[in-house]
């Protein structure tokens, strides 16, 4: 297969496989004249990586559970160590943006959004980099 049909047939742009293959997640042969030659074995892998990318596991978690996939004496919990790691990950990343949610809900009630300059949404942005600010100050004083 070429790399047209196996993007097609894993679902991935032709550059990201270009770039799995760079950084050593797959490696397809060459034929005489240079072009990549993929065999059904790396259309698995590019298929498998495709799905792991869709959960949102970092490339590098990615290389470890192919790692794992490919290991007939893998332990299970090796696999889970690293899914239960990410899904902790995706945890505290929900607790930012449920913050980030209510931060922003409230800032939006409060601004009239009518003619006039007065913003609550632009003075409280001010009033971050004003704290901000003087926490520096304040350390390099003390520094």
């Amino acid at each position: 297969m070429n790399i047209g049909e196996v993007a097609q047939m894993s679902g991935l742009p032709a550059k990201t496989i270009r770039y799995y293959e760079e950084i050593g997640l797959i490696k397809p042969l060459r034929d005489t004249n240079g072009y990549r030659a993929f065999r059904e074995s790396d259309l698995h892998k590019l298929a498998f990586l495709g799905r792991a990318r869709s959960l949102g596991f970092r490339i590098e978690d990615c290389r470890n559970l192919m790692e794992l996939y490919a290991d007939d004496a893998r332990a299970s919990a090796d696999v889970k160590n690293i899914a239960k790691k990410h899904l902790e990950q995706i945890h505290a990343k929900i607790s930012e943006l449920e913050a980030m949610r209510a931060t922003l809900t409230l800032l939006v009630k409060s601004c009239a959004g009518d003619h006039r300059p007065d913003c609550p949404i632009l003075k409280d942005l001010a009033n971050d980099l004003l704290g901000q600010a003087e926490v520096k100050e304040t350390l390099a004083k003390s520094a």
